[in-house]
């Protein structure tokens, strides 16, 4: 069953009629590939196939806005407030547009409407210039969407957008909070740090920041050990994070902290695509029960 689904979707690439596959049989075909588990769209139990449903049944308009990096900025501007927001230096459709010039020393370059395609620039005198262009405009042939069907992406406007270098004295580092939310609840985050070394690492903790050992291999791996301080905006997170997931069935609401200051990072409404079969058999359980989806 593999091995044809694989070629199915070799022979529609090889084609370039891959993204005339329907959502619900690509769906199901990836599923399939990623998992080795057949998906079930009918009475969906697990997270991972709760999440492909939602793909389907869950299509709001904000959606959209929510996941394009700088529509999204006025959106929590709207909610939360302007001082949670990362600053914009400029926003540009075509990478010709830029007028390095006018940009400082350090700054980071993305595009708004894909997951992925980033270069930070640290020193502006020195940078791979040529590596950064092709990494860009590469990006901005891609729809995020027809990857995994993750509708949000679909009809989000390629832009590039280029933001404040952000840094942490503590860390040297941009340390990420992401907090898993259901419909306006939730009780843990995963704490990613070590992002550009060899092995990222991910650790779980809850709202009162006690390593949550089993739910990441990690955790277990690295237990009481983690030099991690618990960071000074953990409750406004917890909050903000409950009131941007309000009426949502599940989104992760990401920050960073800045020295010291609270700055939303992302949303992400499928992580891994809602392929991952990675997670601890504690980890899914959680989050089997937690994500409640219905027709409503």
């Amino acid at each position: 069953m593999i091995f044809f689904s694989k070629l199915i979707i070799k022979i529609c690439t090889i084609l370039r009629i891959k993204n005339y596959i329907p959502d619900k049989i690509y769906l199901h075909l990836m599923y399939y590939i990623l998992t080795n588990k057949k998906l079930d769209l009918d009475n969906p139990k697990t997270f991972n196939e709760k999440l492909q449903w939602l793909k389907l049944h869950n299509r709001k308009p904000e959606y959209t806005r929510m996941v394009d990096k700088y529509e999204v900025k006025n959106y929590i501007t709207n909610i939360i407030g302007k001082e949670y927001v990362i600053p914009t230096l400029g926003i540009y459709e075509k990478w010709e547009d830029i007028d390095w010039d006018k940009l400082p020393n350090q700054f980071v370059i993305k595009c708004t409407h894909d997951s992925g395609g980033i270069v930070i620039v640290k020193d502006k005198n020195s940078f791979d210039f040529n590596k950064a262009k092709k990494i860009i405009k590469k990006s901005l042939k891609n729809n995020y969407y027809w990857n995994c069907r993750e509708w949000p992406y679909k009809n989000v406007k390629p832009r590039i957008i280029i933001e404040e270098y952000m840094e942490d004295k503590f860390y040297h580092e941009l340390i990420d909070y992401k907090i898993y939310a259901f419909n306006g609840k939730c009780d843990y985050v995963m704490v990613c740090f070590d992002r550009f070394k060899d092995n990222v690492k991910f650790i779980y903790f809850d709202r009162d920041w006690n390593i949550k050992k089993t739910f990441s291999n990690d955790g277990i791996k690295y237990g009481d050990n983690i030099n991690l301080k618990r960071p000074n905006n953990l409750d406004l997170m917890f909050k903000y994070a409950e009131e941007l997931s309000k009426n949502i069935p599940f989104v992760r609401v990401d920050f960073y902290e800045v020295n010291g200051k609270l700055y939303f990072g992302e949303f992400t409404f499928f992580p891994s695509g809602g392929f991952d079969d990675t997670r601890t058999d504690d980890a899914t359980k959680y989050l089997n029960e937690q994500l409640k989806i219905s027709e409503k």
